[in-house]
């Protein structure tokens, strides 16, 4: 997949079969519309093509609006797509002045003249444009006039899925992975580095490799323990984490531990990606160390246990 951040920089195509969204998280609602696009893309010998946005509009639109999650960094965002297959990613920089745009020209300057679009392949009620004003109609209407088809995912489609960004954000946020998952085709992800902690865990028989916490708008899953596969230098690892403020130790920040099963080496410095799979269990205080300790024995059998069919 070719990665395009400048929309003057866009190669010209023979016949590029085109959708545009954020796309967040990938999920299997956005995987119907890429599946058609690559379907229609094959079917006339043609290019696939995503337009995605960077930044979320919502954090340029809303900055004050600090609740926002995402369930993919940009870069998340890239590589999920580039596993789908899709030929081409355009990333517009979504600024205050593009998000001014009105619906007319970012179908004759983007849409027509720098992308060549020979089919547009929309969701059920998509919006674009300045004050969300284009619209499925508006495109039908005038498709003859600009010079390439629209085809609209059938809203029977998108509501059978029954999925939304919204209902997996939620899904991780209680910590409930199977739904999260389930909805996003794939284990829910996070990628950060590994630093220096306080080293607690290794008295305890459970050293921990401590993330850093990741950019500010990804999602962190709810607090607790979960059972993870841990991928490092291309080598998974069976693991489980701890998300929360460790209560037992009277901790005061948010703390991102995995513990590799069966682990030995350094991994200071080196980039984690953390796949989630299941809950084990909420966070919670201990009356001792030798207490939390009999307990992440427990949680260990059970990491083992639920990643032995995973």
């Amino acid at each position: 997949m070719e990665v395009i951040r400048s929309i003057a920089d866009f190669p010209e195509l023979s016949h590029a079969v085109v959708t545009s969204g954020t796309f967040d998280g990938v999920h299997v609602g956005h995987q119907k519309i890429l599946r058609r696009v690559m379907e229609r893309a094959r079917q006339s010998n043609g290019q696939s093509v995503v337009i995605t946005f960077w930044p979320h509009p919502r954090l340029v639109l809303f900055p004050e609006d600090n609740n926002l999650r995402l369930l993919s960094t940009i870069e998340e965002r890239i590589e999920q797509l580039r596993s789908f297959g899709i030929d081409y990613l355009l990333i517009i920089p979504f600024t205050k002045e593009f998000s001014r745009t009105s619906s007319r020209s970012f179908i004759t300057d983007i849409l027509v003249r720098a992308i060549n679009t020979k089919v547009l392949v929309i969701g059920y009620d998509h919006r674009f444009g300045k004050n969300r004003e284009g619209s499925f109609e508006h495109l039908k209407a005038r498709s003859e006039q600009y010079g390439f088809e629209v085809e609209e995912i059938p809203r029977q489609d998108v509501d059978d899925v029954g999925v939304s960004s919204t209902k997996i954000r939620k899904a991780l946020e209680i910590g409930d992975i199977e739904t999260a998952n389930s909805y996003l085709g794939r284990p829910y992800s996070l990628t950060s580095v590994v630093e220096q902690g306080d080293k607690i865990g290794r008295t305890i028989g459970f050293p921990t490799a401590n993330l850093a916490l990741p950019p500010t708008h990804k999602l962190i899953p709810g607090d607790g323990v979960y059972a993870v596969w841990a991928t490092v230098k291309g080598q998974r690892y069976p693991a489980m984490m701890n998300i929360g403020l460790r209560p037992t130790v009277d901790g005061r920040k948010l703390r991102l531990e995995v513990h590799l099963l069966d682990f030995q080496g350094d991994l200071y410095g080196k980039e984690m990606t953390v796949h989630f799979v299941e809950q084990l269990r909420k966070e919670r205080k201990f009356e001792s160390l030798d207490s939390l300790r009999q307990q992440l024995e427990k949680d260990k059998q059970a990491t083992a246990h639920v990643l032995e069919s995973r």
